[in-house]
């Protein structure tokens, strides 16, 4: 590269590479601000490098788009500058946008939140950065000082009665990547409207006001935890308890996250004595590195291949396992073979939803006064389980806890009980402790009923059948479609459109009488696509497609990933079992149907691409 190619030189290049349309006008435009601004000034050579030397791909790489706000927040690729990546700008943006918003919606005095990160690498970088970027703006910091739970996240804010909370995490995705969880005074994952200002203000960030991180601890600004909080927090997940059955055996792995403090922690409070952690998993580590390939996400059946030995050495009835921050959990049960066979979260859902529902039966609660709560993309049978016993039943949520955890507060308020909630991707809660999804309850019900099952000679894959026969059996499945970059978000639109605009009239040999569509807040009736009634229920992007009843129903819905390039394509499928004895054709049956659809999906999506 020429030494004297200058910001002047670079900015000119850009524009030309994208007429010449080696880069788009998004990645000319955000590269153009941080080489025109001056509190970029201190990437601004890097930049000027990576223009002269044509490196038009990796510039795309890092200033394709502004790092967005999904579901849960910022997630994605670390980088060490960037406005498409995780890095101490994008970063410290998010904190500032977050307290910029707090102080513009009324209250500017004694604020205050609290920081807790996860095991990945560069978490303490952020959530040092975080802190002192919230205490730079007058919010007084409680912060975890060495990695926790996001479930513990939760609790801290709800007990301190902070005004918001910070998780850096990235969950369950790769090494590479890290994020930003932003949490209103609830506990819960940030709602509307405080989502879009939250974003407002971070896209309005210029200079970010910073503190020195001791500095401001020993000024007060920042307060870091002791283990009074972790304790309180023990005794809330431990207070949910329905059963004083402790015999179940487990092999717990913490994936390298820090499940350890949370799930561990509570199953040896409670009193269980046959769980142990798997030792190879269990040292943190942001590089995960001994989960197969590297992807500590417990949803992937691959994760408990390195502890089957393991569990068989112990007689452990169940392989648990939860992701990096610990807020989902996934399950491997043995079954009457001696096969450790994972469960769905689904699955799991729906032993959990009647394991709890019927310990409260038996005690004589109110029936009606317990809420179960779903969204819709779990599966149908929680909610048939739980009205089956007169429950107080919520289950057309758009994808996200933070929906969850904003029906508990109205639920509360109409002086009803919360039991629990579920969804889909290994994500449950109960009580009223925290605002989200936590793998500690959830582990904590699953080896109690495990361990009652165990006495009466039975494993969760019978009481699996069992809810089949009483309730019909369900099946669902997921397939995701990877759209990466620029292009990604192009293929995301045109698949949606066709969707919304052309929808399939049949799938599978099978006919669609029906579309709900959440963006729209209407039900349409198919083949026709004709406006058929209004759905009043939260907007979001998600397409419900379904069929007419018979003896055969499914569903299938739509929608991008709020945190994944990708979009997700979720099946269900029903059929009535009259009986223990015609299970294994009716699961047979529904299978190779459900699988008729699933390649007839696939082959539409790809049409629809192509168009």
């Amino acid at each position: 590269m020429n030494q004297r190619f200058s910001i002047d030189d670079a900015l000119s290049a850009l524009r030309d590479a994208e007429r010449n349309g080696d880069i788009s006008a998004a990645t000319a435009d955000n590269a153009t601000r941080w080489l025109s601004e001056r509190h970029f000034a201190r990437w601004q050579t890097d930049i000027v490098t990576l223009v002269g030397m044509r490196n038009w791909v990796e510039l795309a790489r890092l200033f394709w788009q502004v790092i967005p706000f999904g579901t849960g927040g910022r997630r994605g690729e670390m980088s060490e500058f960037g406005s498409a990546t995780i890095n101490v700008r994008t970063i410290a943006e998010s904190a500032h946008g977050l307290a910029t918003y707090l102080k513009s919606i009324g209250k500017t005095e004694d604020l205050s939140a609290v920081v807790a990160h996860d095991t990945r690498n560069r978490s303490v970088e952020f959530a040092q950065l975080t802190a002192t970027t919230l205490a730079a703006h007058g919010v007084k910091v409680y912060y975890f000082t060495s990695h926790r739970s996001t479930p513990a996240l939760s609790f801290a804010v709800r007990h301190l009665h902070c005004d918001v909370g910070v998780m850096i995490t990235a969950s369950h995705n790769p090494p590479s990547d890290n994020g930003f969880k932003a949490y209103w005074n609830t506990g819960g994952q940030v709602l509307p409207p405080h989502d879009r200002g939250i974003i407002d203000c971070v896209n309005q960030s210029g200079a970010i006001p910073t503190a020195d991180f001791a500095d401001a601890v020993g000024r007060g600004l920042i307060v870091e935890l002791d283990d009074q909080i972790d304790a309180e927090y023990i005794v809330h997940v431990t207070g949910l308890s329905l059963s004083s059955h402790r015999g179940a055996r487990a092999v717990f792995s913490p994936l390298h996250g820090v499940g350890e403090t949370s799930i561990y922690e509570a199953l040896r409070h409670a009193g269980f004595q046959h769980v142990s952690i798997f030792e190879p998993h269990r040292t943190p580590s942001g590089n995960f590195d001994n989960v197969p390939d590297q992807l500590p996400n417990p949803e992937r059946k691959q994760v408990f291949d390195p502890i089957l030995e393991t569990a068989q050495q112990q007689d452990a009835a169940l392989i648990l396992a939860s992701d990096p921050d610990a807020d989902r959990l996934g399950v491997a049960a043995r079954d009457r073979s001696g096969q450790y066979i994972p469960l769905t979260g689904n699955q799991v859902g729906a032993l959990l939803a009647d394991y709890a529902l019927a310990k409260k039966q038996a005690a004589g609660a109110a029936m009606d006064q317990l809420v179960v709560v779903e969204t819709v993309v779990t599966t149908a049978l929680i909610s048939r389980i739980a009205k089956s016993y007169g429950a107080d039943v919520v289950d057309d949520l758009p994808v996200g806890f933070k929906y969850i955890g904003r029906t508990i507060d109205q639920k509360l308020e109409q002086h009803k009980t919360f039991l629990f909630g579920a969804e889909e991707s290994l994500g449950y809660l109960a009580g009223d402790y925290a605002r989200d999804k936590d793998a500690a309850v959830a582990a904590l019900w699953l080896l109690e009923l495990a361990g009652e099952l165990a006495d009466e000679g039975k494993t969760l894959h019978d009481r699996l059948d069992e809810l089949y026969v009483r309730h019909g059996y369900h099946l669902e499945s997921q397939v995701s479609k990877t759209c990466i970059g620029e292009t990604g978000l192009e293929k995301i639109s045109k698949i949606l459109k066709q969707f919304r605009e052309h929808p399939p009239a049949e799938m599978g040999g099978f006919g669609l009488d029906r579309v709900r569509d959440y963006v729209r807040q209407e039900i349409r009736s198919l083949p026709a696509n004709r406006f058929k009634a209004k759905l009043g229920v939260d907007s979001a992007e998600i397409l419900f497609f379904e069929s007419p009843s018979g003896m055969f129903r499914f569903q299938f819905a739509v929608r991008p990933s709020g945190t994944e390039p990708k979009m997700k394509f979720y099946t269900f499928a029903q059929m009535d079992c009259d009986s223990p004895e015609e299970l294994p054709e009716v699961k047979e049956q529904t299978a190779r149907l459900l699988k008729q659809v699933e390649a007839a999906l696939s082959e539409w999506v790809n049409a629809a691409e192509n168009a």
